[in-house]
């Protein structure tokens, strides 16, 4: 299934250092004709990193999407009665995202938006971004691998020597992942 004419919820979290890919990989999501709703995290929203300002990058993505951002659970909420959305992305996914996720913790508009996206039983991408994704987050990548309706960008260790426990996700993949997942399959190999 193609991208063209698509309704992508595009869920941001904190995993600043990714930010740069993710914007890239936002121009060829729109390039391929996809309507971009951005969502951002309250982390996002409020925290500056040497990565840079995020309120610039929340701007800068709102442009390119041409979409007002959710910003709120109450903005978020009716992802799931509208059912307005094809498809949700979260990327980057941190680990905190992950985990909460995997427990059904709903207190950002990041994680409002996939429960109340997945309530219409669509797809949900995840472009994992975290340090401890062979650690203590193992067992919520697992879990959320066995939900019906979730599917993960390919990802692999990002520097096994100095963060053996670190994953990322091989985000020039995107575009693809979302196509197999509208089609309700995984993109393989999902970890190289």
């Amino acid at each position: 299934m193609k991208l063209e004419g698509m309704k992508v919820g595009l869920a941001i979290t904190g995993s600043f250092c990714t930010f740069e890919k993710i914007e890239k990989e936002i121009k060829v999501l729109v390039d391929k004709g996809a309507d971009i709703y951005p969502i951002f995290s309250t982390n996002v929203q409020t925290t500056d990193s040497r990565f840079g300002d995020t309120g610039e990058y929340m701007k800068r993505i709102s442009a390119m999407t041409g979409n007002k951002p959710i910003l709120n659970l109450e903005e978020a909420e009716p992802i799931g009665p509208r059912g307005y959305l094809d498809i949700l992305i979260i990327a980057p996914c941190t680990g905190n995202t992950l985990a909460k996720l995997a427990n059904g913790i709903t207190d950002t508009p990041v994680l409002m938006a996939a429960k109340a996206h997945l309530r219409n039983s669509k797809p949900l991408v995840i472009s994992l971004s975290t340090n401890d994704a062979l650690g203590i987050n193992f067992k919520n990548v697992g879990e959320l691998f066995n939900v019906k309706n979730i599917y993960f960008v390919p990802f692999g260790q990002d520097d096994p020597v100095k963060k053996p426990n670190s994953m990322i996700a091989h985000t020039e993949l995107i575009a693809d992942t979302l196509e197999y997942a509208l089609d309700g399959k995984q993109i393989q190999p999902v970890i190289y």
